[in-house]
């Protein structure tokens, strides 16, 4: 018994989050007030999410994926808790720091297509626009190196004969991917991107994922997407569901070979724990074994367990 104490004090000792963490929000929370009433979007998530990883963020309406979503970038301030990107702490940034953040560390995708481009640009001044607004006095690139960002980017999500063509010239998958090469042209470690396939069928959204694995894969970014498509939730190694404001539970995908060679895709779903201890089991799981107002718990040698009320109607 000692020794599990011991344990389980060691568990809950304060953890210093990881020096290779792209993103860490740690008991975040944005209430929204109108009309006097108040609505809670976020109730204390806690989320990191490392370095170099492809993350897919699903939840129900109104669960808070989007106002999570718009704070990673720079578009909205949490009311209290912390958040970090890149290194960046987005409760402290001016409003000066702020635009260079959305110019340089976020990269960031809308669910519209229309909104991501400007309709008078042809796709290869879009891409540069980004990199003329930072300019050289802030690190950006000259007028040469500019022109092979823009080539290089093109190339890589395989839209080079889309150059001079203007958005409304394109379909809805190609302005996604000009998007993508418009979010990722001043190099950002960051991209985020709200339900980009959304407004795609599922053949157009498979290529626009593609292109997510490219900048992910050959353009080393942390990409997060939000998405309530099921095909793109299920391509990614990390899935996270959020749940009336908080992180609820997560799907880690691995691939395993088995002893014929054979290799195939393992899934293992977890709940999140956070600082207080607090769980949100999955519904279907509460459902299954009729869960409801209270549950039995017990400590075992290695793991606790979670049964219905074996008192109920006492």
């Amino acid at each position: 018994m000692q020794e599990l104490r011991q344990r389980a004090l060691a568990a809950a000792a304060p953890k210093a989050h990881g020096a290779d963490a792209a993103i860490v929000c740690d008991r975040l929370v944005r209430i929204f007030s109108a009309e006097g009433v108040e609505v809670q979007a976020l109730q204390g998530l806690e989320l990191t999410i490392q370095q170099g990883d492809l993350v897919a963020l699903v939840g129900a309406s109104g669960s808070g994926k989007s106002t999570l979503l718009t704070i990673l970038a720079g578009l909205d301030v949490p009311t209290a808790g912390t958040a970090t990107v890149a290194g960046r702490d987005l409760l402290e940034m001016s409003a000066k720091e702020r635009l260079r953040y959305r110019r340089e560390v976020v990269g960031f995708i809308w669910q519209q297509t229309a909104r991501n481009l400007l309709p008078f640009l042809t796709a290869a001044e879009n891409i540069a626009l980004p990199m003329q607004l930072r300019g050289r006095r802030s690190g950006g690139l000259g007028a040469k190196q500019q022109t092979a960002r823009v080539a290089e980017l093109m190339e890589a999500l395989e839209i080079g004969d889309l150059a001079r063509r203007k958005p409304g010239e394109l379909s809805g998958g190609q302005q996604q991917r000009v998007a993508i090469a418009v979010a990722m042209a001043n190099n950002p470690p960051v991209l985020l991107a709200d339900e980009p396939t959304g407004e795609l069928d599922s053949e157009t959204a498979g290529v626009i994922f593609e292109s997510f694995r490219t900048v992910n894969r050959e353009l080393g970014a942390t990409v997060v997407i939000v998405t309530h498509d099921p095909m793109v939730a299920g391509e990614v190694r990390r899935t996270v569901a959020i749940r009336d404001g908080r992180t609820s539970s997560e799907v880690l995908r691995r691939t395993v070979t088995d002893e014929h060679g054979e290799e195939s895709i393992n899934e293992r779903e977890y709940v999140m724990l956070d600082r207080t201890g607090r769980v949100q089991l999955p519904v279907k799981f509460l459902e299954a074994l009729g869960m409801e107002h209270r549950v039995a718990v017990d400590l075992a040698a290695d793991h606790i367990e979670v049964r219905p009320d074996d008192l109920a109607g006492h």
